[in-house]
């Protein structure tokens, strides 16, 4: 078996090509992923409270008994 040549391009994965980034892109970027990551923390923080408010009136309702 002989190597392939270092010439011939590699056939396409489908993948992008990769674009260098300046500093400020990259720190744009991590900016915005970190908003996306809280405002998902928020949606699931609101739905936990929902969750613990039901669970508080349920033992409102028990302890009344």
């Amino acid at each position: 078996m002989s190597p392939k040549p270092a010439s011939t391009p590699e056939p396409s994965t489908g993948r992008k090509p990769w674009i260098k980034k300046t500093p400020v892109e990259v720190v744009l970027e991590q900016l915005d992923k970190q908003e996306q990551r809280v405002a998902g923390m928020r949606e699931e923080l609101a739905h936990e409270e929902r969750e613990l408010a039901k669970l508080q009136q349920a033992r409102k309702v028990l302890e009344a008994q």
